[in-house]
Parts: structure tokens; C-alpha cells; sequence
């Protein structure tokens, strides 16, 4: 597999830092007075850091996605669909993942990953999968997850919004689910998802499920 990582010119970048600032994935940083990109497998690809270049130093470039030597599977993206059932045997009580790709944290995902494409999106906080009991059979079978904590990650919320507006705007997103805890913390995950279906300018249909602290749907 294919992904767009960023390539930056040396001639062109002054070393201001606007770039390193609004890359969320820690993947740039100044070196010697310039702009460099420290760890290809961190860069999501989603070019946020494009954009507030002042000078245009920039650009996309295509490499082959490769993983690191110690195999960590966060390295490159993993579609599940098609990798056959579980052999686990529900009956007897076990239940066998619906996870249908890698990665699913938020900051992680590469809005132009194969597996968004017609997908229905579930977005998650991150509590509700430890939350309620039966996650996979209820609410995540047949559904490409995102996850993030909005309290946690509050520095990064506004990151999340354009990824997430990414994402729709890229690809034939069919539904959106949101899926979140009653706690207050929580309470900004629908609107940030709202916000990025209506940037995008699609009419997703949107989904909205609210946790109890005891593991109900409220």
C-alpha cells in the first residue's frame, strides 16, 4: 500500500514553525534552523502542515508504507474486511472482534485510508468500548471506528475537526455514528462530528448514542 507523507524544501523554509505547530502526530520538528520531517511513520498524510506554511516549502510525495523494525502495527494502515470470520465460537460464550481496520485512533487515521471509503463511521469516545459490554455486536459490526478522548486530547480538538471534515469531504461516508458517555467531557463529541459532516458540505446521515456510566444506553 501506497501513502502521501509530506517532503519539505530546504531552499524554500525559513524555520518559522508554523509547520511543527500544527502537525498533531509530532512528526516535524526545527533542525538546525529548518523544518524536518523526524519519523515517516508518524506523518498521517492529511497535510495540515501544508497549509500554514507562509513560503510554500511543502509538498506531497507517494512512498510505499512500510513498518518499522519492531513490527508495531500502528506503523501502516490494516484493512480487516476481507481477512475471513473469527474462529472464536460465540455460542460458547466468547465474542470475536468486528474491528475492520488499523489504526482507530483519531490522530492516527489517514483520511484517504482505503477502509473510509463507503464506510459507516463509528466514532467513539474512547470509554464507551470499556463501558458497555456487548461494543462489537452492538455498535461496532459493519462499521470503520474512529476513537478519542475529547477531555485528554482537548489540545487537539480542533485538529480532530478538520480530520475529521477530511474525511467526509474524501470519501462517501454512508452514516455517522457517534457514540459517547453521559460524563460532561464527553459532551463535545457530537458537535465536533456536526460540525465536520456540515464543513464538508455532505448530508451524512448522522446517529447519536449516549452511554451511562453503568454501561446502558441512556
Amino acid at each position: 500500500m501506497k501513502k502521501q507523507i509530506i517532503t519539505i524544501d530546504e531552499d524554500k523554509c525559513t524555520g518559522c514553525g508554523a509547520c511543527v505547530n500544527n502537525c498533531a502526530q509530532s512528526a516535524l520538528k526545527i533542525v538546525d534552523g529548518k523544518a524536518r520531517l523526524v519519523g515517516e511513520s508518524l506523518c498521517d498524510g492529511m497535510g495540515m502542515c501544508i497549509g500554514s506554511c507562509p513560503q510554500g516549502a511543502i509538498t506531497f510525495e507517494e512512498k510505499a508504507e512500510e513498518a518499522l523494525p519492531c513490527g508495531c502495527p500502528g506503523t501502516m494502515a490494516k484493512d480487516f474486511r476481507n481477512a475471513g470470520a473469527q474462529s472464536v465460537e460465540e455460542s460458547a460464550g466468547a465474542v470475536s472482534s468486528r474491528l475492520r481496520q488499523w489504526p482507530v485512533q483519531l490522530a492516527l487515521v489517514n483520511p484517504r485510508a482505503p477502509y473510509l471509503k463507503d464506510a459507516d463511521l463509528l466514532v467513539a469516545a474512547d470509554c464507551t468500548a470499556f463501558a458497555f459490554g456487548d461494543f462489537h455486536r452492538r455498535f461496532l459490526e459493519g462499521k470503520t471506528l474512529v476513537t478519542f478522548c475529547p477531555k485528554l486530547d482537548g489540545d487537539k480538538i480542533e485538529l480532530y475537526r478538520q480530520k475529521l471534515q477530511a474525511i467526509f469531504t474524501e470519501n462517501d461516508i454512508r452514516t455517522a455514528t457517534v457514540l459517547k458517555m453521559e460524563v460532561p467531557c464527553c459532551g463535545g463529541t457530537l458537535k465536533l462530528v456536526e460540525d465536520a459532516i456540515r464543513a464538508s458540505g455532505k448530508n451524512t446521515i448522522l446517529k447519536e448514542y449516549t452511554l451511562t456510566l453503568q454501561g446502558a444506553i441512556a
